[in-house]
């Protein structure tokens, strides 16, 4: 399997503050990969690097054979072509039924026949069991509903990644546990690498995946959550 995503000795910067430094990752096309850390380690950072809002300030990066060093501002759309991202608060647009969100995002990344944007709007929906609410409107869905709209619209374009931002943050355990299985099942169907970024330890224990850690400046992996406590600094480990 090729790598999605490579970074080699990668420095992210923002507003003239180093964030992470000395970044090393490699995400192959079927890996489920979390990012875990503290509430401002840089995850965030790491993800607006990788779906092109920061520029990787030193070091090599390549993302689906895009090279993060160069990145040009007319590069971002079709950069993020090849990632679908999925979103703790869901972002929906509220004033129009679950299909036309669907389209609305493939009108805006470039999809123009009206029959096909139709067609995969339905196949994505039916991918995450919620076809029959293609006409409601997001304030009549549950939330975890909600987060399957959020993941169709991922799918959309047939990513080469899939960045879900905290998505399981704002649903019950239950909810949380429906998503994951949704996330693991979409990625293998799609081919697509998943990278999570989450607090929710629970669910790295029930779904075994790599891990990467933001701490001190940087990111390493470490081992699976029975051999490692999460909370030990690295210099403990």
């Amino acid at each position: 399997m090729s790598n999605v995503i490579e970074i080699k000795s990668g420095e992210i910067r923002q507003n003239d503050v180093t964030v992470l430094k000395d970044v090393n990752v490699e995400i192959r096309s079927d890996e489920f990969v979390y990012l875990i850390g503290k509430t401002g380690s840089g995850k965030s950072s790491l993800l607006k690097t990788l779906y092109g809002e920061l520029k990787l300030s030193a070091g090599a990066g390549t993302l689906a054979e895009f090279d993060l060093n160069a990145l040009r501002r007319k590069d971002i759309p079709k950069l993020r072509r090849n990632i679908g991202i999925v979103f703790q608060d869901f972002q929906l647009l509220t004033d129009r039924s679950v299909l036309k969100n669907l389209l609305f995002v493939m009108g805006a990344s470039g999809w123009k026949d009206k029959k096909l944007m139709e067609k995969r709007a339905h196949e994505v929906l039916q991918l995450v069991g919620i076809e029959q609410k293609i006409n409601a409107m997001p304030f009549a869905l549950s939330g975890g509903e909600q987060q399957r709209v959020s993941i169709a619209r991922a799918l959309l374009n047939r990513p080469k990644l899939i960045l879900a931002d905290e998505p399981t943050g704002n649903l019950d355990p239950e909810t949380s546990e429906e998503i994951m299985r949704l996330l693991f099942a979409v990625g293998k169907e799609e081919g697509a690498a998943i990278l999570m970024a989450t607090h929710d330890m629970s669910m790295v224990e029930k779904y075994p995946g790599r891990i990467l850690r933001v701490e001190n400046g940087t990111i390493r992996e470490v081992n699976t959550m029975n051999q490692f406590d999460p909370f030990t600094p690295f210099s403990a480990e």
